[in-house]
């Protein structure tokens, strides 16, 4: 049947595998949530958590290893990745109730995990420096640059610092692979550790026993995405999705008018801040489905990234003081922020969802608020995130100019 699929449409096997590939890309999800309702332990783990080890594990034994498919693949993966969180952003912001929003914890957690940062990468620059070599304080500073915004703020304090390219390259291949190892820890493990150490905020949609809180995701992951495509609620998300292609055709619309090109912090800000604003609207908020067909898309991306990690051409040989580095940076900074949380009593969620936001980009942010279960922590993790974005270059090479 594939051979003959191939010749009637006059595909190029290759051709034939990427469309395979997409399709797969988009199906893949609804089986996990399909397992995530059959299976008790699946549903426990959550639909995330099982797409991110699917989509490594996939990638590793069937992508990379094929010659030519992995380059053949990136633009597609390139363009969903590009896609998919545009829209799930404000198809998540649609659904959530931002008039209690607690600004002056958002603002304490933002400070320490501004601080946090700071800190590990000037201790862990005078405890390795003399194994990362001369370029030691350049990549202090781009290791403060990625880890408060993003991967933009360390490509941009590359070009402002002069570093070479084979560093970059290493350091934002290595960034991926400890980036990523965080997450799963976070949503396997860190996200139930941290509310026993620190205060829970919401006992309303948190359970304070682990038992209960297995149980009660459980439960959340089997309900959602029901009856999405019943009359009820098929029409209502139909709308939801065409005003959130809207404001993501706005928002980079600004971004080009404002800087020529698609620039991240503007592009976020402008989806948020549009999002916030519709969901205030009396129509939008009858949208019952609209957080539920975001977090679909936030499942696709969870399988686009995973899949794109390539462990075989991590040269661990090389630059295995740059690895030892950015993990004692990642984590470090996480232990950091919270024992400070416990200092300053900020919750464990958000303190969790700040860490992320900076260690991650704000771009994962309803990915963990999903696997807390907790919507509320959302928009603090986005506007930290996009302050992030814009402090993390100044930052950055000052803390590097002063090392």
């Amino acid at each position: 049947m594939v051979i003959f699929l191939i010749f009637a449409t006059k595909l190029e096997p290759m051709d034939f595998l990427v469309i395979l590939a997409a399709v797969a890309y988009v199906l893949i999800p609804a089986g996990v949530v399909w397992l995530c309702r059959r299976f008790r332990t699946i549903g426990k783990a959550g639909a995330i958590l099982v797409l991110y080890f699917l989509g490594i594990i996939l990638a590793n034994l069937f992508v990379f290893p094929f010659d030519g498919l992995a380059e053949r693949l990136y633009p597609l993966q390139d363009a969903l990745t590009s896609v998919t969180i545009p829209l799930a952003l404000p198809l998540i912001l649609f659904a959530c109730d931002f008039r209690n929003w607690p600004v002056r914890k958002a603002l304490v957690s933002l400070l320490i995990g501004l601080f946090s940062v700071l800190t590990i990468v000037t201790a862990g620059y005078f405890l390795l420096r003399n194994h990362l070599g001369d370029l030691a304080a350049s990549i202090a500073g781009m290791a403060v640059g990625v880890y408060t915004g993003g991967t933009p703020n360390l490509a941009a304090i590359k070009m402002m610092l002069g570093v070479d390219e084979a560093t970059y390259v290493l350091m934002n291949s290595f960034d991926m692979l400890v980036s990523f190892l965080f997450l799963v820890f976070l949503m396997a493990v860190g996200i139930r550790l941290f509310r026993k150490i620190l205060p829970v905020a919401d006992a309303e949609t948190i359970e304070k026993k682990r038992a209960k809180t297995g149980q009660k995701l459980a439960q959340s992951e089997a309900e959602m995405y029901r009856d999405i495509f019943t009359r009820k609620h098929f029409l209502p998300t139909l709308k939801a999705l065409g005003l959130a292609v809207l404001i993501a055709g706005i928002g980079i619309g600004i971004s080009l008018l404002t800087t020529g090109g698609i620039n991240m912090i503007v592009l976020i800000l402008s989806l948020t801040t549009l999002s916030i604003a519709a969901s205030f609207l009396p129509a939008v908020k009858k949208w019952e489905k609209s957080y539920d067909a975001g977090m679909y898309l936030v499942l696709i991306f969870s399988l686009v990234v995973a899949s794109m990690v390539d462990i075989r051409s991590l040269n661990l040989q090389e630059g295995l003081w740059l690895l030892i580095f950015i993990a004692f940076v990642i984590f470090g900074s996480l232990l950091l922020q919270v024992l400070l949380g416990k200092l300053f009593k900020v919750d464990a969620d958000t303190t969790v969802i700040t860490s992320v936001a900076m260690i991650n980009s704000p771009l994962f942010v309803p990915m963990i608020a999903d696997s807390m279960k907790n919507r509320k922590v959302i928009l603090t993790g986005i506007t930290i995130g996009i302050i992030g974005y814009a402090v993390g270059n100044y930052l950055g090479v000052l803390l590097a100019r002063l090392l």
